[in-house]
């Protein structure tokens, strides 16, 4: 759409390039705060998280698809340890330059749809302080890159809406169809956004040659991973169907779902993200950039329809952001320091949410060690399982940091199991364990062991790697009692008892012998996605 139609003046070139200053000033901020706060967790303690042993290995079996994840983040992976080996601030480095990516965007936004700096400014600070952002972009994970592809997709629409060329459709279809394999949630966001477009006047842009080449580039570039679905018999559907029949997620209502979201981006945000979308459906100004505010109702209310993880809505609140830093703008548009230009024109607001978010950086990031953690926690009266988005008993940790703890204890103990096998049994022995974390902890950090398997999720198609059973090395949560039911012999070799791992973690290694039946022809039965 030619941007005389609209009401909003398009940015110049000059507004355009004071807007990416400003925005990579605050990119290179964020991306500081991450790398300095990776290396200080490995001086205080805090190891891998579980999920990046996972993806780590993954990306030493690179393929097109994953039972519960896209190929991207194993790709991710595999880049990480092949530039920085075992570094933990190394393996995390894509994920912190996601998050900068993610604050850059923001500001872009704020300056595609009309907003100057103070507007800019205000809506960065927001995506800078909230929690939900600082905590995912902190470790290595999928979810850092999703509002990369979402939020970079949206920009290019609103700037086609604004007379820009159509062939910027081809880059959609490019982030839309890498963001379909980075997570599949990117298809339930492109639905909302179809939706919201149909919804409003700006379903024509739709509706050209271009628009359909971008949407067949986005189909193309998926379509490798559709094939591995059907290839291996949609396994993710039977790990979110499974998901589902165990109950493994909490399950919210809706409003309880709402003020999820308010807590995640930290509550004095939502001035900022609510005023954003009320701009967005009600304020004149706004009236051509309706369907953006309608994509984030649709969307939410998918994620609600759907009972899914309240953090799954996060990747769509920088455009709110943006729009919210406008509606600041314009509210107060006869002020000094708004008429001024100013990056910092709202200081009282950004004051607080500054000091807001150094108060609770260490609930996002783990930067104080567990006994201090716990201290500060109980100081500020916080619950510790607020945070959890699944029905896991916890310890003194929430799940997002004890899932740090316990690893390389494990790998310890088992590596000492090993070296205290004869030669013979060294040449035959396997190791098992009941989910992807313990097996990954072996196979990333252990030196000279047997490549460790698993019926969990990805490890189930890896195999069993030719293991019968005769000599195995099992780490479960299974007593004695029921192990006899599968081995002649059973022992106790060692144990997992970190004290801040999880409670499932505390559990008996076990060296044992002589399977009932052989590992490969029972390999069904320890199938396990969830």
């Amino acid at each position: 759409m030619p941007a005389t139609a609209t009401t909003v003046v398009r940015p110049t070139d000059q507004t355009l390039s004071a807007a990416l200053r400003l925005s990579l000033i605050f990119a290179a901020i964020k991306l500081a705060l991450h790398i300095v706060a990776n290396m200080w967790q490995a001086h205080i303690g805090y190891g891998y998280f579980r999920d990046e042993l996972y993806y780590i290995i993954c990306g030493r079996h690179l393929a097109w698809g994953y039972v519960d994840h896209g190929p991207l983040v194993a790709l991710q992976a595999r880049l990480g340890e092949l530039i920085f080996g075992q570094s933990l601030a190394g393996i995390r480095m894509f994920s912190a330059i996601a998050g900068a990516l993610r604050i850059l965007l923001t500001g872009l936004l704020a300056w595609s749809l009309g907003g100057r700096r103070p507007a800019q400014a205000l809506a960065m600070i927001c995506v800078l302080v909230a929690p939900q952002y600082l905590g995912t972009d902190s470790y290595l994970s999928m979810n850092s890159f999703e509002s990369v592809f979402w939020m970079r997709s949206l920009m290019l629409l609103i700037l086609i809406q604004r007379g820009w060329n159509n062939r910027l459709w081809l880059i959609f279809g490019l982030l839309a169809g890498l963001g379909l394999l980075n997570k599949p949630s990117m298809t339930f966001f492109l639905i909302a956004l179809l939706l919201a477009l149909l919804c409003t006047p700006q379903r024509r842009l739709l509706f050209n040659r271009w628009a359909a080449a971008g949407i067949a580039l986005m189909i193309l570039i998926a379509l490798p991973n559709l094939i591995w679905q059907i290839h291996n018999h949609w396994p993710t559907l039977e790990f979110l169907h499974n998901g589902e029949i165990e109950n493994k997620n909490v399950k919210l209502a809706p409003l309880p779902f709402l003020a999820k979201q308010i807590l995640n981006l930290q509550p004095a945000t939502v001035l900022i993200w609510g005023a954003g979308l009320v701009w967005l459906l009600r304020n004149p100004q706004a009236k051509t950039w309706r369907w953006l505010g309608l994509t984030y109702l649709f969307f939410l209310a998918i994620m609600m329809a759907l009972h899914a993880k309240d953090y799954y809505v996060a990747p769509i609140y920088p455009v709110l952001f943006a729009a919210g830093g406008i509606a600041w703008e314009q509210r107060f548009a006869k002020r000094q320091w708004v008429r001024q230009n100013r990056v910092f024109a709202f200081p009282v607001l950004e004051g607080v949410l500054l000091i807001v978010g150094a108060i609770i950086l260490p609930l996002a990031i783990p930067i104080l060690s567990p006994p201090t953690w716990i201290v500060y926690t109980k100081a500020l009266h916080l619950n510790n399982t607020s945070d959890n988005t699944e029905n896991q008993a916890v310890g003194p940790l929430p799940q997002f940091y004890a899932d740090r703890f316990g690893w390389q204890e494990e790998v310890d103990e088992v590596t000492r199991i090993y070296n205290s096998l004869s030669p013979e049994d060294q040449a035959k022995v396997g190791i098992i364990g009941s989910n992807y974390g313990e097996a990954s902890a072996i196979n990333f950090l252990g030196r000279g062991l047997p490549t460790a398997i698993s019926g969990h999720n990805n490890y189930w198609l890896w195999g069993p790697h030719g293991y019968t059973g005769e000599v195995m090395i099992v780490i479960n949560g299974a007593s004695p009692e029921e192990m006899r039911k599968f081995y002649d012999s059973v022992e106790i070799a060692g144990r997992m008892d970190h004290p801040y791992a999880m409670p499932y973690e505390h559990r008996n290694i076990y060296l044992v012998r002589h399977r009932h039946k052989n590992i490969i022809e029972d390999w069904l039965s320890l199938k396990h996605y969830i």
